[in-house]
């Protein structure tokens, strides 16, 4: 039975506070991870995004913390990326309305001038990446002794991003004795070997088996032969589908999400459609997912930086032109939907260089994505010479991966010189080879008739040796 947040012992300003936001049930997540939270024990929590696991561990915080105290952060929270800090900027001051508690964000593509202003009026909450959390510490503007509680949000992520060694420097620099929370979509071995070092007795709280996507979101899958013909089943899509209220388009590379977006833009037009990747400056990046969330545009293209860090709860439907090469972000990819209790639709289109990675979401989410028949309409074009040559490339190092022995058409092959020597390497020893033209017979070691040979610097010149 769902339970209402004043069971769980909130005080009234963080209630008007939930309510507010429009909150009125804890979601299964909260339920279980805010009481021991708020006992104050070390938290690992398994699940997927858009269950509410942001406000499970905000709320306590926030309820532990009170009021504003000090000029040094009582609590730091760690995020993979700039746009997942500024989501969980907004929903820590978003719940903290109504208390005088002080947040700061710390993230990169911004100088950090005005960060460490900031960080120096006085401050009691941190939200920060983990890489500029640690410049504006080593450059001496943050003071770590009052910490009470740390938090690493989206830790898979980290590990995937290559942010394990900061990590383990934030560790050194925090005091020993603090609450600690970990919170991560899936539990991977790197994860378990985290926890390990990180927490101390935790309570394990996973409100899902991991990495399954919400029940909230119906999955479909269409094998597509090609980028050109992706775009026509994207267009079909949009042009049929009229329940799409809001999407986002996820896209393996940059290349592909400008692609998408130039055909998405002369369709739509520019007020219509918005692109997100690493390429774009930090307030562009901030404008486009404020456009989205403001309903001022109704599709956002995006690489899989933004897979984490856009908490839109009416997102109708997410569509994966490219299938992601780190599985897990297809979890975090259609987690962009289906939020908050409501219903949406996750739409996968696969070459067939991706149907490898298909079969690992598939054992990674342990259920299959149904497929559906391409429409009648949508016109299948030829796959163009290079793109075909690329996905078979793809396809060897897939099987290579799998089998180290196999050897694909795209293995490496022999020069002249080295076919040369190949033979040569063949001949037994005594064994002779004639050169090109009828030139004189050369001998490479050995014997013949009884005597011993070796090859004078001139070609062809014999010397007899002794005996």
């Amino acid at each position: 039975m769902a339970k209402s947040f004043e069971e769980l012992k909130f005080n009234r300003q963080i209630l008007n506070a939930i309510a507010d936001a429009g909150y009125t049930e804890a979601t299964d997540v909260q339920q279980k991870a805010i009481p021991p939270i708020m006992n104050g024990q070390d938290v690992m929590g398994i699940a997927q995004t858009g269950t509410g696991k942001t406000a499970a561990y905000v709320l306590p915080i926030i309820m532990r913390l009170k009021y504003a105290q000090g000029e040094s952060p009582r609590a730091l929270i760690i995020a993979p990326t700039r746009e997942l800090a500024m989501q969980i900027e907004e929903n820590v001051k978003a719940y903290s309305k109504y208390t005088d508690l002080r947040t700061v964000t710390l993230y990169g593509g911004l100088g950090p001038k005005t960060q460490i202003e900031l960080v120096s009026k006085g401050v009691d909450i941190i939200v920060a990446t983990p890489g500029r959390f640690m410049d504006i510490y080593l450059a001496g503007h943050i003071v770590t002794k009052n910490l009470q509680v740390l938090v690493l949000d989206e830790a898979d992520k980290m590990m995937d991003m290559g942010f394990m060694p900061q990590i383990n420097r934030i560790l050194e620099v925090v005091p020993r004795k603090r609450q600690n929370l970990l919170f991560s979509a899936t539990m991977s071995d790197k994860i378990r070997q985290l926890s390990a070092n990180f927490l101390e007795f935790p309570i394990e709280i996973e409100v899902t088996p991991q990495a399954t996507p919400a029940q909230t979101v119906t999955q479909q899958l269409y094998m597509v032969p090609n980028f050109r013909t992706k775009i026509n089943v994207l267009k079909h899509l949009l042009d049929g589908e009229s329940d799409i209220k809001k999407l986002m388009v996820f896209c393996k590379t940059r290349t592909n999400a400008e692609e998408v977006f130039k055909f998405l833009q002369r369709r739509y037009g520019s007020q219509g459609v918005k692109v997100l990747h690493a390429n774009k400056g930090q307030n562009t990046r901030i404008n486009s997912i404020n456009a989205f969330k403001d309903d001022k545009i109704k599709i956002l293209v995006a690489t899989d930086v933004a897979a984490r860090g856009i908490d839109v709860s009416d997102v109708s439907h997410v569509i994966n032109f490219d299938v992601p090469f780190v599985i897990e972000d297809y979890v975090h990819r259609i987690g962009r939907t289906g939020r908050a209790f409501h219903s949406g639709v996750a739409i996968t289109l696969a070459n067939p260089a991706e149907e490898y990675y298909i079969d690992k979401i598939e054992k990674l989410t342990r259920q299959p994505i149904p497929i559906n028949p391409l429409p009648s309409e949508v016109f299948i074009e030829e796959t163009a010479y290079e793109e075909r040559q690329s996905q078979n490339k793809e396809i060897d190092d897939q099987k290579r991966k799998e089998n180290p022995e196999f050897k694909g058409a795209f293995h490496e092959k022999k020069t002249a010189t080295q076919r040369k020597k190949f033979e040569a390497a063949k001949l037994g020893k005594g064994e002779r080879s004639k050169t090109k033209g009828g030139a004189k017979e050369k001998v490479r070691s050995g014997t013949v008739r009884g005597k011993k040979l070796k090859v004078k610097g001139k070609r062809g010149e014999r010397l007899k040796g002794k005996g």
